[in-house]
């Protein structure tokens, strides 16, 4: 018994590192200390927020660093847009690091226009209070006239919020100041101004995009954002001084890149049935997808999916991103001079969510979602039609039906040949 007890008792020294904390501790506790993310509950990946307080919610409390969020526009590239603008301010005011690239607007423009961040006391959302049936005689007159097969349903909380706020809330109706916005370092990447190459005809479609990913190297690599070479640093000075200061000034990088795909950065894929270069952008987000993991970035891109025609494409440049989701605006459908969609501007699918760190994805509880541009904000809320209980409604609609009921009936009989009435409730 002597001798166990003396070992234990001699390289106490030695381990008192390791009762003290873990390494997983002190990983979570560097990343908690960068400004303007959290860790995710879930699996604790470190997270950002979209900008967007009801987009965090439906990918799981935010966007993990490292990933990439893909935007399928919708047609006239105005709500994809939004969001997009959304991300980059959301990064303004955290102090992140941005990077813009676009090849038909000039990326100064597109900061121009960011949302204004506004108060804590106009943003935050109220609940809304459902209102309770009393004892009452008029207020048990009034619920009478719903429906017995509506009246037993559980009531439906449209809007998509969670518990703990995270990110800031912005002011469409204006835009950021320009103090504020100069206050943020901004990488800028503008296609029409990067040299070109004399290079064949197969080689020139694959130019643009490489060198977009050249340019996103240089940034990251130059300005620190690389997490595996920093980390060798700071594990050999791990006893200086030097170590905290570093840790202290990690800082994360957003990056947005607008419209890939079209036809402005040189690609075919929204030009033809079968394009010549379709494995152009595939490869580009193989590399920026591989970039991103060893980084502290994260990235959101937008395409024009409704252009790109070859549907199976698509669904491999859905499957390179982490996380996918689709607008489909209202303007110019018949959607919007329709009533049961007055208090929507268009409707979002989630095409992907992500399964970092676990073996299954969280999914969404609902899939009828849809999105509305307020004067102040962009909010994405549960698809909820009302019932229609009115009465006025309600007789107009059986007239119709009772009047193109009798007209088939007529039709039949006359094709028949016999005059046979028929009876139909309603």
């Amino acid at each position: 018994m002597a001798a166990p007890m003396s070992s234990v008792g001699k390289p106490s020294a030695e381990r008192s590192p390791f009762n003290t904390t873990s390494f997983q501790k002190k990983t979570r506790s560097k990343l908690i200390s960068i400004p303007g993310t959290r860790p995710s509950v879930q699996n604790g990946q470190l997270l950002v927020s979209t900008g967007v307080t009801s987009l965090d919610y439906l990918l799981g409390g935010g966007l993990a660093v490292g990933t990439v969020l893909l935007i399928e526009e919708d047609r006239y590239d105005s709500y994809s847009r939004m969001i997009l603008k959304y991300f980059l301010a959301e990064g303004v005011v955290c102090r992140h690091e941005l990077f813009v690239a676009a090849a038909q607007d000039n990326p100064d423009d597109i900061l121009q226009e960011l949302p204004a961040p506004i108060l804590d006391d106009v943003a935050i959302p109220k609940p809304v209070e459902q209102p309770r049936l009393s004892v009452e005689p008029q207020d048990s007159l009034d619920a009478m006239k719903i429906a017995w097969r509506y009246q037993n349903l559980p009531k439906v909380q449209s809007a998509l919020a969670s518990s703990s706020r995270f990110g800031h809330y912005y002011d469409v109706s204006k835009t950021m100041e320009p103090e504020i916005r100069q206050a943020a370092k901004c990488h800028r990447f503008y296609l029409p101004e990067q040299p070109t190459q004399s290079s064949s005809t197969h080689s020139s479609k694959l130019e643009s995009y490489s060198a977009l990913l050249k340019s996103l190297q240089e940034v990251i690599h130059r300005e620190g954002f690389d997490v595996a070479a920093p980390m060798e640093g700071m594990q050999r000075a791990a006893t200086s001084s030097d170590a905290t200061q570093k840790s202290k000034s990690r800082n994360i990088l957003r990056i947005g890149l607008h419209s890939l795909g079209s036809a402005l950065w040189g690609d075919d894929l929204c030009c033809h049935d079968k394009p010549r270069n379709s494995r152009a952008l595939t490869t580009f987000l193989y590399g920026l997808r591989a970039l991103l993991r060893s980084s502290l970035s994260v990235a959101v891109v937008t395409v024009p999916s409704h252009l790109i025609q070859d549907r199976a494409l698509m669904g491999s440049i859905t499957r390179l991103c982490d996380n996918a989701i689709a607008l489909e605006s209202f303007k110019g459908s018949e959607r919007e001079t329709n009533p049961l969609y007055k208090d929507y501007h268009g409707l979002l699918y989630v095409r992907q969510v992500p399964h970092l760190n676990c073996l299954a994805s969280k999914l969404p509880d609902h899939k009828d979602l849809a999105f509305k541009l307020k004067r102040k904000q962009f909010t994405i809320e549960r698809l909820h039609l009302p019932p229609d209980l009115s009465e006025t409604v309600s007789r107009v609609s059986r007239g119709e039906l009772a009047g193109a009921a009798t007209a088939a009936s007529a039709a039949s009989a006359c094709g028949s040949g016999s005059s046979g009435n028929k009876h139909l409730d309603f």
